[in-house]
C-alpha cells in the first residue's frame, strides 16, 4: 500500500491552513527529496479568468518558500490550452496567472509557461505506450529535475474528475500533445436536442462548429480536433461524445502522459479537496460546490492520492443548491459516486486502473491523518 497523508481544515490561532499544509507535506516526506540546486517544476492550474475555484496562491507561496529553504529552484508552471479562452498562449496565460495571484509578489515564485509562446515548445518523451508512443510534454516541465503537483480536486466533464493525474497528464501536454489526447474525441450533435443557442459556435477555438440554416449546430470534422469544449458548454445535452470517443480512452491517455511527465524523476503530489466544483477550472465560471470542503492530502503516489480523494468525495454528503441537487433533491448521497452522477458518460476508474497497470502507482493506500 502507498501512504496518503490527510489533514482536515480545522484551525487554531497557532496553526492556520498554511501551517497545516506545510506540516502535512513534511510529514508525508517531502524533505527526503534532494532539492539542492535542482530545477523544481510546481505544476499547478492558474485558473481561467472568471473562475474562482482554483487553489489560492497563498498555498503556492508557502510551498515555494519551503522548497527554496531545502535548496531547490522552484517555479510555477502550466501549459497552454487547446481551446479558446484566456490561457491559449503565453501572453494571455501569464496575464491570467497574474490576475489570479500567481506572480512573484503574491505567490513568491516565478511563473513559466511550459510550452512557450504559442504552445509549440515541447519535448517528445519516448514511451511506446498502448495509446501514446511519444507524449509531447511542455519543455519547462520536461527539462525540470523534480516535479511537484498541486491539484484542485473537482469534477471534470470528460475525465469524471480532475486530480493529480489530470493536472499532470493533460496539464503538462503542449497544445499538440493536447490534440493527441483528444484525437479520438469527435463529438456529435443530437439534432432533436439542439436549440441553436450558438454557444458552441461562439467558443469553438477551431471554427469547427456552425449553426446551419435550420438553426441546428453542425460540426466540420475536417476542422474538429475533439477538444470537447462544445460537449462541456452545451446546456441542452445536444453536443455529446461520439461512438468512437470514450472517457476510458481519454483517461488512459492521460495516465500515459503522466508517466512521461514523471519518468524517473523525484516527484511529490498535493490534492486540495476544496470548492469541489462539478466541472474543470478551465471554464470562465465555477458552479456551486457539490460537497463540503474536506481537507488537503499529500503523497509520493499520485494514483493512490487520487483514489483516496475519490473515495472521500464518494463518502461525503452532498450539499444543496448545486448541480447535483437539481437531479437528486433531498438526498445526501453518502456512498454515491457523485462524479458519475454529474457526468454519467465518464469512467474515472479507468484512468487509475491504467496508471496502476503501467507502473505509476497503486490504488491501494493507507490513509494517515496528520
Amino acid at each position: 500500500m502507498s501512504k496518503v497523508y490527510f489533514t482536515n481544515l480545522r484551525t487554531t490561532p497557532s496553526s492556520n491552513l498554511l501551517t497545516k499544509m506545510e506540516r502535512l507535506v513534511k510529514r508525508a516526506g517531502i524533505e527526503s527529496i534532494d532539492f539542492k540546486g535542482q530545477f523544481t517544476a510546481v505544476k499547478i492550474h492558474f485558473g481561467e479568468p472568471g473562475n474562482l475555484a482554483f487553489i489560492r496562491p497563498n498555498y503556492a507561496a508557502r510551498l515555494a518558500n519551503l522548497l527554496r529553504s531545502l535548496g531547490g529552484k522552484p517555479f510555477l508552471t502550466d501549459s497552454n490550452t487547446l481551446y479558446s479562452g484566456g490561457r491559449s498562449n503565453a501572453v494571455d496565460h501569464l496575464r491570467a496567472a497574474m490576475e489570479n495571484g500567481f506572480n512573484p509578489i503574491s505567490a513568491q515564485c516565478d511563473v513559466i509557461i511550459a510550452d512557450g509562446l504559442k504552445g509549440t515548445d515541447f519535448r517528445e518523451v519516448p514511451l511506446d505506450g498502448e495509446y501514446c508512443k511519444a507524449p509531447k510534454i511542455g519543455t519547462a516541465i520536461a527539462d525540470a529535475d523534480i516535479v511537484i503537483s498541486m491539484n484542485h480536486f473537482k469534477g471534470h466533464e470528460q475525465a469524471g474528475f480532475g486530480g493529480a493525474l489530470k493536472n499532470l497528464g493533460m496539464g503538462s501536454a503542449s497544445r499538440g500533445g493536447k490534440m493527441e489526447l483528444h484525437s479520438s474525441s469527435q463529438p456529435v450533435i443530437d439534432r432533436e436536442e439542439c436549440t441553436g443557442c450558438r454557444i458552441c459556435e461562439k467558443y469553438c477555438a477551431h471554427k469547427a462548429v456552425s449553426i446551419g440554416a435550420d438553426k441546428i449546430a453542425e460540426i466540420d470534422y475536417d476542422k474538429c480536433v475533439g477538444c470537447g469544449q462544445c460537449v462541456a458548454l452545451c446546456q441542452y445535452s445536444a453536443a455529446v461524445m461520439g461512438e468512437g470517443d470514450t472517457s476510458e480512452v481519454l483517461n488512459c491517455k492521460i495516465a500515459e502522459y503522466t508517466k512521461a511527465v514523471l519518468g524517473d524523476k523525484p516527484n511529490f503530489h498535493i490534492n486540495f479537496i476544496m470548492n469541489v466544483s462539478p466541472e474543470c477550472d478551465c471554464w470562465n465560471h465555477n458552479d456551486a460546490a457539490i460537497i463540503p470542503d474536506l481537507g488537503i492530502l499529500a503523497s509520493f503516489d499520485p494514483v493512490a492520492l487520487d483514489q483516496a480523494c475519490a473515495d472521500m468525495v464518494t463518502k461525503a454528503p452532498a450539499l444543496s443548491g448545486n448541480r447535483l441537487a437539481e437531479h437528486h433533491p433531498h438526498e445526501h448521497l453518502e456512498g454515491e459516486d457523485k462524479f458519475h452522477l454529474i457526468h454519467p458518460d465518464t469512467n474515472w476508474q479507468s484512468g487509475l486502473e491504467h496508471a496502476e497497470k503501467i507502473g505509476i502507482g497503486t490504488r491501494a493506500y493507507e490513509l494517515i491523518t496528520v
